[in-house]
């Protein structure tokens, strides 16, 4: 089975909704995005964002982390119908990443990916690349991040 026989293009797919704690958020930051708005409660007062918020690499984590839970339920799910899922890859890249609203300590991010277009490419036989928007929604329903990304795809 090929993704786009699984979901055709322009369809959204919810993939899961992650919490973003104080905890969390400053945990991440310490390790990969140390600055005083992602780390210190108080210092991010005096910040554009006017309180502690996430890293835009952290909300991009968040969705890959609800992307592959979502991916091995669906594998799992397939499987166990009988059919084949498509083996997916790597992604080649990414383009048009956008981070659009601050993500707060208490929002729910709600991640979802939509296949806009899938083709064989012709370096590599029996490989396909599968282009997708890919976006996160916070629970007033306002875009936080959005990005358009590929995944490659295995016969």
């Amino acid at each position: 089975m090929r993704l786009i026989e699984l979901s055709s293009p322009g369809t959204r797919i919810e993939t899961g909704t992650l919490l973003f704690t104080a905890e969390d958020i400053i945990r991440f930051a310490k390790k990969f995005d140390p600055q005083p708005f992602h780390t210190d409660p108080v210092a991010a007062k005096d910040y554009v964002f006017g309180a502690l918020c996430a890293s835009g690499w952290h909300t991009c984590a968040g969705w890959m982390k609800m992307f592959l839970a979502y991916w091995e339920t669906e594998v799992a799910r397939l499987e166990s119908q009988g059919v084949t899922p498509p083996k997916l890859g790597p992604s080649p890249g990414f383009k048009k990443l956008q981070w659009l609203k601050p993500v707060y300590a208490g929002d729910s991010i709600t991640y979802s990916v939509t296949l806009t277009d899938s083709r064989p490419l012709a370096s590599r036989p029996g490989t396909f690349i599968n282009m997708m928007i890919n976006d996160g929604v916070n629970q007033r329903g306002e875009t936080v991040m959005r990005y358009e990304g590929t995944v490659l795809e295995f016969e």
